[in-house]
């Protein structure tokens, strides 16, 4: 019976769809919608101003760049793998974009948006080839990158802070459309691109196949190590594109901060959302759901004084919570 767990997402290739397995695999998804709900109704009667324009506009903004790189997260964790190296990405990418629009380069603007993205991709791709040509775990693989990638950034600024003031390029992170922050709009796109691609095409049922079972995968005809090298690339390229969001809302770029611990925010998004760390699933609005569970939060328990240390350990606890529900879920 295990086994015919573990490779139903195989079988599922040949038949147009993944299914759940149960009923229950969805059960964690609406609980986490319970819980954003209960949060957002709990601020409304008893948090000052929480339904205003700018309440709203700030945790929305905030959660952006967490959701994107979760995005990418939720892809590689259901894999069976994991991208640590995601925060260190967002540095790199962040160092590069005002050192290219701040010199005298033709259309620096736009190539600001395009080769920052384009290398933390390529590194991504990098931690897809130490694991699938190499052997190395994921967690080791994405390591290098996490210790290394930051170092890599903090060497292209000279470890100073890069300062700097461009609309064109800030309009990323602070510009809007008809009142809606234009990163929200990028966020939301992306999350429909990647929700589409793993309900409705090949590929992303190939990624479910190797998380729930990757030598069934590849018995079954799924090129494993080509979907890794994908999966890790987009995971590379949704750090950049959110590492040139932080940078743009800040108006500097510091090497030491761009995306500080955000690969444990993204994990912490992905595991409240629903999908298994185990691999096999990927519940990507479950991932959306969980990165406002944890801002809501946070917001929260700032709003009515917490200290934002404490913030952190009921986040901590949060998470330990649903972990726990998912190991009772699978067994």
């Amino acid at each position: 019976m295990a086994r015919a767990s573990e490779t139903a997402a195989v079988g599922d290739l040949g038949r147009g769809r993944a299914r759940p397995r149960d009923v229950r695999d969805l059960g964690q998804t609406y609980g986490a919608a319970a819980a954003l709900a209960l949060l957002v109704l709990y601020n409304a009667v008893f948090t000052d101003r929480f339904l205003t324009t700018d309440s709203i506009y700030v945790n929305l903004t905030q959660v952006a760049p967490i959701v994107i790189v979760a995005l990418g997260m939720t892809l590689v964790i259901a894999t069976g793998g994991i991208d640590l190296s995601v925060g260190s990405l967002m540095a790199i990418a962040g160092a590069l974009a005002p050192l290219i629009f701040l010199s005298d380069v033709p259309f620096g603007v736009a190539i600001a948006f395009v080769v920052p993205v384009l290398v933390t991709g390529a590194f991504g791709l990098f931690n897809g080839v130490l694991i699938t040509r190499f052997g190395f775990q994921p967690i080791i693989a994405t390591l290098v990158l996490f210790i290394a990638g930051r170092g890599i950034a903090q060497v292209l600024t000279n470890g100073e802070l890069q300062p700097f003031r461009n609309p064109a390029f800030q309009y990323i992170g602070l510009g809007r459309v008809l009142g809606i922050p234009f990163q929200v709009l990028l966020m939301l796109a992306i999350f429909a691109i990647v929700a589409w691609t793993v309900r409705t095409t090949r590929f992303g049922r190939q990624i479910l196949a190797i998380g729930g079972n990757e030598a069934a995968a590849r018995l079954a005809g799924v090129p494993v190590n080509r979907v890794k090298l994908a999966v890790y690339g987009i995971s590379g390229l949704l750090a950049g594109v959110a590492g040139l969001i932080v940078i743009a809302i800040n108006s500097s770029s510091d090497a030491n901060q761009v995306g500080l611990n955000l690969e444990l925010a993204a994990i912490a998004a992905v595991a409240v959302g629903g999908t298994p760390l185990t691999g096999g699933r990927a519940t990507v609005v479950g991932t959306l759901i969980g990165a406002l569970i944890l801002q809501l939060l946070r917001f929260t328990l700032l709003s009515h004084g917490v200290p934002d240390a404490v913030a952190l350990v009921v986040q901590a606890g949060i998470i330990i919570a649903a972990v726990f529900l998912q190991r009772q879920r699978q067994t």
